[in-house]
């Protein structure tokens, strides 16, 4: 029990006598049992983050933008978290893309060879802001590796990006 004694000495001083206090208790144990029932009753009712959404912006509607190769990069989401990328569109069918795999990983990652790509398109056009990357997901791709890679455009801040069908060429390139 938590309680404040205020009680003064009662020896003798010179000059005369004086009048005998008596002793103020005061007991603390409500207003600490208030003050944390206060405490729960704030942390239960205020909402200290509240849920978002990443915003997805629509292209509007007209032709297509052509984009050349050297400013895209496309990414091929298949099944197991695998990542696929190519440089450019593929739309040469007598140079058909190199595919290279990668994955989602910190190091040595999908960012990795994002981040190389806006350097490359940095260095040719001035500016990093003009790659265009077309995420790509097979039947077999998990609805969290579209999210990683959507996570992985906001992480490197990139500024053009869209998701579009995989073709069926794409398809064979993959194996699938």
């Amino acid at each position: 029990m938590a309680e404040m004694d205020t009680s003064s000495e009662s020896g003798r001083q010179r000059g005369g006598r004086r009048s005998k206090k008596l002793s103020t208790r005061v007991d603390m144990t409500p207003m600490v049992d208030l003050g944390f029932l206060l405490i729960t009753f704030f942390m239960l009712t205020t909402v200290l983050t509240k849920p978002g959404a990443m915003p997805l912006v629509m292209p509007a509607d007209g032709p297509p933008t052509p984009v050349g190769d050297s400013k895209a990069l496309t990414l091929l989401i298949h099944d197991n978290d695998r990542i696929s990328w190519y440089d450019g569109q593929g739309q040469d069918a007598q140079h058909p893309p190199v595919l290279y795999a990668s994955n989602f990983a910190v190091h040595n990652g999908i960012g990795e060879v994002i981040r190389a790509k806006q350097q490359k398109v940095a260095r040719a056009t001035g500016d990093a802001d003009q790659l265009v990357v077309m995420i790509k997901a097979a039947k077999s791709a998990r609805y969290r590796s579209v999210v990683d890679a959507l996570d992985e455009m906001k992480i490197n801040r990139v500024a053009r990006y869209a998701i579009t069908d995989i073709t069926p060429e794409e398809l064979a390139l993959l194996g699938e």
